[in-house]
């Protein structure tokens, strides 16, 4: 590995070596070690875990699946190589970690892997200590912001420097090709590359596909990373009474995630009474009240980066719901319970898109965007859509075991008071489908 000039290898915190003695990692191969640089889960989420009889994924198993699922599709087809400017692709390729939400809207950060496997990061400038631990990294460097924020009026010059480092790697490391996948760039760096006489792809198929199958390790990650979820909501819905705020309630999900080494939450779509109808509005200064609905949507990244993306709606107080309160509760449950069924290998997702339940007419103005999606590392690749919505040619792939979808609904008549939002995470597996979810729903609402 080639270290930035500054950074000695005398001087790096995180030894490669110390993985020699076994007792003196966790359960994931990460080191027991207070002043470790790798983020990573707490103390309170691996005793939960176990308490649980949790399986904790193997990281630096983990890491090769999902290299060697990039370059399999890399080489599918045909490419010299992908660039990647997402945060979450790169944490995908890499495990490498760096003020994701920053980095997603300030692009300094990139990694190259070559159709051989070679990979290289470009990290923020002197954060390459962050990611010495990582094995698979071949090289890190520097240089890969191109946006004007660090760029200036000398972006273009910094762009032909970059295109060229990418070229000289496609060289080197694309197996003969000069076509280069990339995922998102600043459009005067697509054009340094194209300069470099690279053609360009779209990354993000690569990415999406390579991230589509998940190992045993990952789903051991996701099964951690939803208890840690759960968790967080079971002291959300302890503390759902009249007159906490949205906001409030809010809070607890995000906090109870964060101290357990979780990482963050995607949104903030929490409403209550009036604010659940129409959908996605997001967690406000309202106080919930006696009779009120609280619905949500975790959105939550957890321990390890994974996403656990689940709905509930409560009801708040003492008292009964009332009707209408039940009915779209019920509409919502069974859509999901319906559309859940039909998952199993093989069954397309133009498919899905054609056999999922129509809601009644009464709901179907406000239908969510999605019957449902795939999900990992964030919300993923497919889109199952509705059959008003369907995209004729577009997801034409079959099921496979390994796959994780959330299966959701959103429940609310245009003009109504009341919106209910329901969502569970399911893995594809050799015989139909696991839902990976346990959270219970509202036993009154559902009568």
């Amino acid at each position: 590995m080639n270290i930035e000039p500054g950074l000695s290898t005398s001087n790096r915190k995180i030894d490669p070596a110390r993985r020699r003695a076994t007792h003196l990692f966790r359960p994931d191969g990460s080191p027991i070690d207070p002043d470790r640089i790798e983020i990573g889960p707490t103390d309170a989420a691996f005793a939960e875990w176990a308490a649980l009889g949790l399986a904790i994924p193997n990281l630096d198993r983990m890491r090769r699946f999902r290299l060697d699922r990039t370059v399999a599709e890399i080489n599918r087809r045909g490419y010299g190589g992908v660039l990647l400017f997402d945060p979450l692709n790169i944490r995908y390729a890499s495990d490498s970690s760096n003020m994701h939400v920053w980095i997603a809207h300030n692009p300094a950060r990139a990694v190259f892997v070559g159709a051989d496997g070679h990979m290289v990061l470009w990290d923020y400038k002197r954060c390459e200590h962050l990611s010495a631990h990582l094995p698979l990294i071949g090289d890190i460097r520097s240089g890969a912001g191109l946006f004007y924020f660090v760029a200036g009026d000398r972006a273009d010059d910094l762009a032909a420097g970059f295109a060229a480092e990418v070229a000289d790697l496609t060289d080197a490391h694309g197996n003969g090709s000069r076509r280069i996948a990339v995922d998102k760039m600043e459009l005067h760096g697509a054009a340094a590359l194209a300069g470099r006489g690279l053609q360009i792809g779209s990354g993000q198929e690569v990415m999406e596909h390579a991230r589509l199958i998940k190992s045993e390790d990952e789903i051991a990650a996701m099964r951690c990373a939803i208890a840690t979820c759960e968790i967080a909501m079971a002291a959300m819905e302890k503390a759902c009474a009249p007159g906490i705020a949205e906001t409030e309630l809010w809070a607890i999900l995000h906090a109870e995630n964060i101290a357990r080494g979780g990482e963050w939450i995607e949104t903030r779509i929490l409403s209550s009474g009036p604010r659940t109808n129409p959908w996605f509005q997001e967690a406000g200064p309202r106080r919930l009240q006696a009779g009120d609905l609280l619905a949500f949507d975790t959105d939550l990244i957890g321990p390890y980066g994974m996403c656990c993306d689940m709905s509930r709606t409560w009801f708040v107080g003492d008292g009964e719901p009332t009707t209408e309160q039940r009915e779209a509760y019920a509409v919502a449950h069974d859509h999901v319970m319906s559309n859940m069924d039909l998952l199993r290998p093989g069954v397309t997702f133009s498919e899905l898109s054609h056999l999922a339940k129509p809601l009644p007419e009464a709901y179907r103005a406000q239908r969510y965007g999605v019957v449902m999606h795939g999900v990992g590392l964030c919300d993923e690749f497919p889109s199952i859509y509705y059959r008003e919505d369907f995209i004729e040619g577009a997801f034409d792939y079959p099921l496979e075991p390994g796959m994780v979808l959330c299966v959701e609904c959103y429940a609310g008549k245009v003009g109504g008071r009341d919106g209910v939002k329901l969502e569970d995470q399911v893995l594809i597996t050799e015989t139909g489908f696991e839902n990976l979810s346990s959270y219970p729903f509202d036993a009154r609402l559902l009568g």
